[in-house]
Order: structure tokens, then sequence, then C-alpha cells
């Protein structure tokens, strides 16, 4: 009887066999691609298409709520601002309830980098899951919805002993 083969994770170090380290692989890989995507159809930088794909077609935001939303710094946020405003593809306004507050929203030419980027993540889904049957899609996205739920709670009980 032929030994048996060994067990492709037994080569790896114990923390890239983790599940949780391949996600991250894989979540890296696809932003890599989304990045090298929206800059050659949008010109958009990493952080752009993020702020382009949070603000989409939502009501004017604060530059606050915003960087809330995307997780990043006030700072960074303005600064990529800053080069979208120059560009016509979001437009600044004093919010009329209260001056101190600046609101954002798309214009018209950032609504069609939106659809750009709505676009191409629509086809890059589908190219990622055409290989997996209805069935086994529907299988994973519960699992992902129940780790992310898990992973929150971890997150929250870290928060909490910090």
């Amino acid at each position: 009887m032929p030994p048996a083969s060994p067990d492709p994770d037994d080569q790896l170090a114990p923390i890239t066999a983790m599940m949780s380290s391949r996600l991250m692989v894989l979540a890296n890989l696809l932003k890599r691609g989304a990045i090298l995507r929206y800059k050659r159809l949008a010109g958009l930088s990493s952080v752009e298409f993020g702020l382009v794909a949070s603000l989409g077609r939502r009501p004017p935001m604060s530059v606050v709520r915003l960087a809330e939303a995307v997780g990043m710094d006030k700072g960074q946020i303005s600064r990529a601002l800053a080069g979208l405003v120059s560009r016509k593809l979001v437009s600044r306004a004093v919010n009329p309830r209260d001056n101190r507050e600046v609101l954002v929203c798309l214009t018209r030419t950032g609504l069609i980098a939106h659809e750009t980027i709505v676009a191409g993540a629509l086809e890059r889904n589908q190219r990622l899951l055409e290989q997996l049957g209805e069935g086994e899609r529907a299988v994973l996205m519960g699992y992902i919805d129940r780790l992310t739920a898990t992973a929150a709670k971890m997150l929250d009980a870290e928060k909490d002993l910090s």
C-alpha cells in the first residue's frame, strides 16, 4: 500500500494554513485586482474608488460620516476628496442646517465613475463565483455571513479588553 500523500497544509507555516490567513490572501488579491481595474477604467486610486463607491447614490454626507463609513482618518479622506473635487467627481457644500459641517456628494461625472465601479464589481464577482454551482454559492455566502458575525463579536471582545 503506497504511503498517504502529505496534506498540502502540512507544507505551510502554521499561520499561513489558517483560514483567516487564506481569506486575507484572497481579499488582498481581489483588492489589488480591483485597484488596477478602477485605475484603468476610471482613473481612481484605491482611496478614491473607495470614496466614490461609498458615496454612491446616497444623499450628501459629512466628511466625518464618510470617514467612518470607509474606516479611514479624516485627513486622508480630505486629501482624496480634494483631488476628486478638482476633477469634478465630487462636490462639497456647507450643510445648510449646520454651517460648521461640510457635505460631499457625487457629481454627474462622479455618478458615471460610480456606475463604472459597480459594473466592474459585478463582472468580477460573477467571474469569481462562476466556478461554483448555485447551491455551493448559497452555502459559501451563508458561511461567510456566519464567519463575519463571529469575527465582529471577536473584535468587540478585543475592544472590551483594551
